[in-house]
């Protein structure tokens, strides 16, 4: 069966994946783009916004993992776009005419939407369902490839806390937050179900990456 995994997901050294106060002109609230300098200074994170150069170290070994094998993506309301996007009918997400996932990609919500076919592949679908039907779906769509669950934040935890993940990585930014939204609260014990390991790199990330036991 595919597996289910999780990529470049960035989070502070206080746990919060995102910053308080999202917004269309603060796609991560309060945070930024602080929690992300690791990814787009690397050769894949320009690359993803059509830029060229940036460095081929450590980081980018990990970014680079993104894409292979992937057949479908999960994401939430909040990653799809800002509050209250469901009440704009031409809303189709962040990311332009081509995103960046060239693949079915399944939008939770509990308000659906008909399917938004867009260039490069990406088909965005609109579900109300929980993390088992989703993947059901997803998995279905993926035609055999893994399913990659994108985010936002209680996307990933609702997913690891149904113990759905077989892979993880997260990118730990050397900043502090203060204030968002946290990942790891009500997932106590975790890592009892993963081989858990680490590695930090030139640019203060710490890449924790959990993968099944």
């Amino acid at each position: 069966m595919s597996l289910v995994r999780i990529h470049n997901f960035s989070v502070s050294l206080d746990g919060f994946g995102t910053g308080e106060g999202q917004s269309l002109e603060s796609p991560f609230g309060h945070a930024g783009q602080r929690l992300h300098p690791w990814m787009f200074a690397t050769r894949f994170g320009r690359e993803m916004l059509g830029q060229e150069g940036g460095g081929r170290g450590a980081d980018d070994a990990f970014a680079a993992q993104f894409m292979p094998g992937i057949g479908a993506e999960i994401m939430g309301a909040n990653k799809f776009g800002p509050p209250g996007w469901q009440d704009d009918a031409d809303w189709k997400g962040w990311w332009g005419p081509n995103p960046p996932f060239h693949t079915p990609t399944y939008v939770l919500t509990h308000r659906p939407r008909p399917s938004i076919e867009m260039e490069g592949g990406t088909t965005f679908h609109f579900l109300d369902a929980t993390p088992e039907e989703a993947l059901a779906v997803a998995r279905e769509g993926a035609g055999g490839l893994d399913v990659r669950i994108g985010g936002g934040v209680s996307v990933v935890r609702d997913f690891l806390a149904a113990g759905l993940v077989d892979h993880a990585h997260f990118a730990v930014a050397p900043i502090v937050l203060g204030r968002g939204e946290r990942l790891w609260d009500g997932l106590e014990g975790l890592e009892s179900s993963y081989d858990v390991e680490s590695v930090t790199t030139a640019s203060g990330t710490t890449h924790v990456t959990f993968t099944r036991s």
